[in-house]
């Protein structure tokens, strides 16, 4: 943006500047016609008649032609043409002169370079009229003291642009300076805002990126060092969070293994059965706790991995036609293994457990890495498509608690993708069936 601007401005003056100088050699040429042909009208003037042809044989060049008449041949004054004008009246003394001038472009080819012309003046005159030129043609008609009147005819070239080294020299120094300016400020901008970017992103994926460091403008360093703040704020909370849950359930232990073993103890009723069950129920419900707890706690390095490996070996895992893995290229991403094979295996197991069969498929996009596992079950309601994801959340029917499960699988299975950087989403296939799509970033985490 600053050199689009400096270019504008730029541009614009120097084109004022050229039109300036065009003026100025415009002007310059009208003028030397104007003086020939006022010191001609004072030789007219004072010299006797029979001298006349001679003077106009001699002031005659191939540029200009000199005649006396009875009628003036220049009908209007043009525009152009006052300076001109002022000129011949000042030259000749009278301001009251009859004087008049017409100027028109012409139609015609460009005039060839006078044979006349000292060879020193020829460098001077081809740069002058280098580029587009229009021809001119200045008609002059002066009355004189015997009443006749003398008409001059010159024909000249409109100079080009009058662009030169010297006039673009500044424009380069210029655009070269704010060049310098304009990266040297962007590297100080740009780079700690793609660092923040990059360490949001970092965030997003994981608390354990590392504090940002403080450099750039004061308005970055402040913007910096209030990202580092909430970085620590969040993790302090996610922390305390996922260690009072870990401490609940790890209390919840010992109460519960009591009523267990007081129920042993009781004779086999109908009831003595009911709460026992419930005890089981309770007990898994709290080491599930536990383990969700110290996943989200946990803080394991990313490493690379092979992406079809660690399918490949999850399915081998399951065994059987339960589970099948169709074939795919090896794919590299940064994960942390051993969280990511968890979330995956929850939604093998998953699968396997509500639909039969899990058929896992791997696939790359740009920059993602795409998991499908698709099972034959009834599938679910589209209003609980998300729902299932949150914690302790179970379905009725083919979903029911009766086929195990306490309902944080899904929810331990979301938060490490997340966790990641990715997504994952549920849909009902047309032709029946669940399918779970997972979206992995395969650069680092």
């Amino acid at each position: 943006m600053l050199l689009l601007a400096l270019a504008v401005t730029q541009g614009l003056g120097l084109l004022l500047l050229t039109d300036e100088r065009n003026r100025a050699v415009r002007a310059a040429l009208g003028l030397e016609a104007a003086g020939r042909a006022a010191n001609v009208v004072l030789l007219l003037d004072s010299a006797p008649p029979d001298l006349r042809p001679s003077i106009l044989r001699a002031a005659d060049s191939p540029l200009v032609r000199f005649e006396v008449g009875p009628e003036p041949e220049a009908s209007r004054d043009s525009a152009e043409a006052d300076l001109v004008l002022s000129q011949i009246r000042q030259i000749l003394g009278e301001p009251d002169r009859e004087v008049r001038a017409d100027v028109h472009a012409l139609s015609v080819a460009p005039l060839p370079m006078p044979d006349t012309m000292p060879a020193a003046m020829r460098p001077m005159h081809e740069a002058m009229m280098a580029g587009h030129t229009d021809p001119i043609e200045l008609t002059l008609s002066i009355r004189l003291a015997a009443g006749d009147w003398l008409n001059v005819r010159t024909m000249f070239h409109r100079p080009g642009p009058q662009l030169s080294p010297q006039a673009l020299l500044p424009l380069l120094l210029m655009a070269v300076a704010v060049a310098l300016v304009a990266w040297w400020t962007a590297q100080r901008v740009v780079g700690p805002m793609r660092a923040l970017a990059v360490g949001a992103d970092r965030l997003g994926r994981g608390l354990d990126a590392d504090p940002l460091p403080m450099k750039g403008p004061s308005e970055v360093r402040e913007t910096t060092q209030a990202f580092n703040r909430m970085k620590d704020r969040l993790t302090r909370f996610v922390n305390e969070r996922a260690h009072m849950l870990a401490a609940l359930s790890h209390d919840l232990r010992s109460p519960l293994t009591a009523m267990r073993l007081r129920i042993e103890m009781l004779d086999e009723t109908e009831d003595s059965i009911r709460l026992k069950a419930l005890v089981e129920e309770m007990q898994a419900m709290v080491e599930a706790t536990l383990e969700f707890a110290r996943g989200v706690a946990r803080a394991e390095p990313a490493t690379e991995v092979d992406l079809a490996k660690l399918l490949a070996d999850l399915v081998g895992d399951v065994g059987g036609d339960r589970a099948t893995l169709a074939p795919s290229q090896p794919l590299l991403a940064t994960i942390r293994p051993q969280t990511l094979n968890r979330a995956l295996r929850n939604l093998i197991d998953n699968a396997v457990r509500y639909g039969g069969v899990a058929k896992v498929t791997l696939k790359q996009e740009p920059g993602m890495a795409v998991i499908t596992i698709a099972d034959k079950g009834p599938g679910l309601p589209s209003d609980q498509l998300e729902a299932v994801f949150e914690p302790f959340v179970r379905l009725e029917g083919s979903r029911s608690r009766d086929t195990g499960g306490v309902g944080l699988g899904l929810a331990i299975a979301r938060s490490i993708i997340q966790a990641h950087g990715g997504t994952v989403l549920l849909r009902n296939l047309p032709e029946g069936g669940l399918e779970v799509v997972v979206r992995l970033p395969v650069g680092d985490v």
